[in-house]
């Protein structure tokens, strides 16, 4: 194995480990390297044939010469040959236009790690960087590709620990911050609080004003509806994190913390009819998704999982947005998906 292969590898174990994914422990990431051997054969095809069709990106988790960099294969045939670029990201999110662009969090080993979110243009080319306050969690773009967003752990490795802290900011692509959403008014119950303990992470955007995120304050998650230009955030819902809302803008899809009857460190998904306020469980996945879902289209949803006898790799699956849809693999080796449509 390359040494590329190993540093990327020990970086993607330490990220499954501090995203509280798999409940993996930081001895594992040597014995992994024990484990594997000669570079893994992965059909590939050129970035050239899928630049412009609807297309999945991802993050490439197969243990061999492209772990860690960002992969792209057709809508029509995920589980294909796969383009690869160059770039190596732990969270990823790209949007076709009218100003395509991709964002990119990733972090660097040494032997003081630096965390970044950078930008790229459909060439694949660094338009920006900025350093996030902490390790990488959360990306997602606005629909039109005007605004991005980052979320960054700044003390603690997980969502399910105890006094874990994040940093969640809204930038303008190539413009200015539009600040840390701590700051912004937070109404629960029709009043406005001012807890100090509050966490704000995984935004999913409705427009260039209106988006999404989770709260946590005084031991409570909330779905949160955000205006920019008021600088509000508003109570929806309870017990809802990471949403990400529907290519149609009708549904929220989030986790739910102990959803009936199960422990509160199992994740289940809801799905939120915003017309209706109708909550579905999908209970038929019964591994807990720990992971900010995408939506392959109105009534089919995407999410990471790792496998549970490989630290460091995981796998894109998919479900229906009925109850009782079965789960299905739909790409292996993956991470981090993200649609581009256009």
């Amino acid at each position: 194995m390359s040494a590329r292969v190993r540093a990327a590898v020990f970086v993607a174990v330490l990220a499954v480990v501090v995203l509280g994914v798999g409940g993996f422990v930081l001895t594992q990431a040597a014995t992994q390297e024990e484990r594997f051997s000669a570079p893994l054969a992965v059909p590939t095809t050129p970035l050239a044939d899928v630049a412009d069709v609807p297309r999945l990106v991802f993050r490439h988790t197969g243990v061999d010469d492209h772990y860690g960099l960002v992969a792209v294969v057709p809508l029509d045939d995920p589980g294909g040959p796969r383009a690869f670029t160059d770039v190596a990201c732990d969270r990823v999110a790209a949007s076709a236009g009218p100003t395509p662009v991709v964002s990119c969090l990733r972090a660097e080993r040494g032997l003081v790690p630096r965390f970044d979110q950078v930008l790229l243009d459909p060439a694949w080319q660094e338009t920006e960087q900025r350093p996030l306050r902490g390790i990488p969690s959360r990306t997602r773009l606005s629909p039109d590709g005007s605004l991005v967003s980052s979320t960054s752990f700044v003390s603690g490795h997980s969502y399910l620990q105890a006094g874990f802290s994040t940093v969640t900011e809204i930038h303008e692509v190539g413009g200015d911050s539009l600040g840390n959403l701590e700051r912004f008014d937070l109404v629960v119950d029709g009043s406005t609080t001012t807890a100090r303990d509050r966490n704000i992470w995984g935004v999913t955007f409705m427009d260039a004003d209106t988006f999404y995120a989770t709260a946590a304050t005084g031991g409570r998650t909330y779905l949160v509806r955000g205006d920019l230009g008021a600088r509000t955030l508003t109570a929806v819902r309870e017990n809802a994190e990471c949403p990400s809302l529907s290519p149609g803008g009708g549904q929220v899809a989030y986790k739910v913390a102990g959803a009936r009857g199960r422990p509160d460190s199992h994740w289940t998904i809801g799905v939120l009819d915003l017309a209706t306020g109708t909550e579905r469980l999908l209970t038929q996945q019964r591994t807990s998704v720990d992971d900010q879902v995408e939506w392959l289209d109105d009534d089919t949803l995407l999410y990471g999982l790792p496998r549970p006898d490989e630290a460091g790799v995981t796998d894109v699956w998919s479900s229906d947005v009925d109850p009782d849809a079965e789960p299905r693999l739909l790409v292996a080796d993956a991470w981090s998906p993200t649609v581009v449509r256009a």
